[in-house]
């Protein structure tokens, strides 16, 4: 009887999650401007109580935070805008220029004797696809730029409720809570990391803006912007922004300033991403490499590309969710890194080296 009950309830949370997930697909042109405005927030929120904590009142912190966004966001749209236009009229040129290059890598490798479908090959290396998906994925951030001001009104009443939600959460859950810590515990990880990787993302599109200039790219402040975007998406964002600029490069300049190009963004991602990065953010992020390359492909899947840099923040807070019931605390565990792993070099006041996952050593206390 158990074993049918324990099989009810899977099938019960499968039929539920699939309906969720459903409902958040058809509902994306709702949800979308939401979590990028959630986002916005988040990065937000610590500029505006560093103001009040100076003595700033309230409403001048709030109303020059929101300020800043509107200005950056002027510039985002018009940068964006321009950007987008000039590429899409000039990208069936390069698209043209590409595919004379790939013609004559195929001519070369018939030349060599080499055993190779042509027609697979041709489909294989035509470039155009990449240029296209460039133009695609900035014309999708582009068309949320449309609803600037659903998002700056959203951005402005969570930043009025933030000051207030740790007490709420604490008043709705009196006494000692091990779900509450451990939420407070994870949300400080995702703002610290949201502001660290923005910062990061900034100064690695300022980077790659300087260096394109220098070279001579077309369109230096786009792929700069496209570096910044990317940027937030693990794994291989670093790699799908510097494709279309490298191939660029190929069409514009020729193959030595293309590699020249792409040692430029192999430079900037190598020193930002694998040096800088982890020392600012510190410990790890909670959440196991597999299943960060899978949140990827799923919440780009789902979302499209807000999802997919959006990706890691999501993931966390659905661990944290999952973790806040006994029947899915399994689930939670198994997104998380290898119990008892530990991080070489923390920053100081973050988690001690060897430390537990917060989830984990919350579940614990929990039990006892």
């Amino acid at each position: 009887m158990g074993n049918s009950e324990s099989r009810f309830h899977t099938m019960l949370m499968l039929a539920a999650f699939i309906v969720v997930v459903a409902g958040m697909k058809a509902a994306s042109p709702i949800l979308v401007p939401f979590l990028l405005s959630l986002f916005l927030a988040v990065i937000a929120a610590p500029p505006m109580f560093w103001l009040r904590n100076h003595g700033v009142p309230n409403w001048l912190a709030l109303l020059a935070v929101v300020a800043i966004i509107v200005v950056v966001g002027i510039g985002l749209g018009a940068v964006v805008s321009r950007s987008i236009g000039d590429f899409s009229r000039d990208l069936p040129l390069y698209q043209a220029r590409l595919a004379e290059i790939s013609s004559g890598l195929v001519s070369l490798i018939d030349r060599l004797g080499l055993d190779v479908s042509t027609e697979n090959l041709q489909d294989l290396l035509n470039p155009g696809r990449a240029m296209s998906l460039a133009a695609g994925v900035l014309a999708g951030l582009g068309s949320v730029l449309t609803n600037a001001f659903l998002i700056l009104l959203t951005v402005t009443f969570m930043l009025l409720e933030a000051g207030g939600f740790a007490t709420k959460l604490h008043i709705a859950f009196p006494g000692p809570q091990g779900a509450v810590s451990a939420f407070e515990g994870v949300s400080a990880s995702i703002n610290k990391y949201v502001g660290l990787k923005s910062l990061i993302s900034l100064v690695t599109a300022i980077l790659i803006i300087i260096w394109l200039t220098i070279l001579g790219v077309d369109y230096p402040l786009l792929w700069g912007l496209l570096a910044f975007f990317f940027n937030f998406v693990p794994n291989i964002g670093s790699i799908i922004a510097a494709v279309p600029a490298v191939l660029l490069a190929i069409v514009q300049l020729g193959v030595s300033s293309a590699i020249l190009t792409a040692g430029g963004y192999l430079a900037v991602n190598i020193l930002l991403g694998s040096v800088l990065e982890p020392r600012l953010l510190g410990r790890t992020l909670g959440i196991s490499p597999l299943i960060i390359f899978l949140s990827l492909v799923f919440w780009g899947w789902v979302l499209g590309p807000v999802g997919m840099l959006l990706s890691v923040p999501l993931t966390m807070i659905a661990r944290i969710i999952l973790s806040s019931s006994e029947q899915t605390q399994w689930i939670a565990i198994m997104m998380g890194p290898e119990p008892g792993g530990t991080v070489a070099k923390e920053s100081p006041g973050d988690q001690k080296a060897g430390e537990e996952d917060p989830l984990l050593s919350s579940q614990k206390d929990g039990g006892e």
